[in-house]
């Protein structure tokens, strides 16, 4: 299934529901199969891992886990807040996404 979502790898966003709710993250992977997203510092887990070359201790590690997309928005550049994206074209034809709340186009 090839779907377009608001938010890309790189987006500042915000949760808007679950445990996190209000925090904000930078979007650290996308998978669109899945509909989910990594973000930085949200959905953290305690992930147990025997030890190998990368923790020579093993332990308990504290990850990010992936949160629906749907539970997610983007901040608008320009005022800080979240907002829904939407998307149209510029003067060159090309398909470019927006912020809603502001008329800004989002890189």
């Amino acid at each position: 299934m090839n779907r377009k979502f608001h938010i890309k790898k790189g987006d500042l966003v915000q949760v808007n529901a679950g445990e996190d709710k209000g925090k904000q993250g930078k979007v650290l992977e996308v998978f669109p199969d899945k509909e989910r997203a990594i973000v930085e510092g949200i959905n953290m887990i305690s992930k147990h891992t025997k030890p190998n070359a990368k923790y020579p201790q093993g332990g308990i590690i504290k990850q990010e886990a992936p949160i629906h997309i749907s539970n997610l928005n983007v901040i608008d550049p320009s005022t800080n807040k979240p907002t829904r994206i939407g998307r149209k074209k510029d003067e060159k034809g090309n398909l470019v996404r927006y912020a809603k709340k502001s008329g800004e186009i989002l890189k």
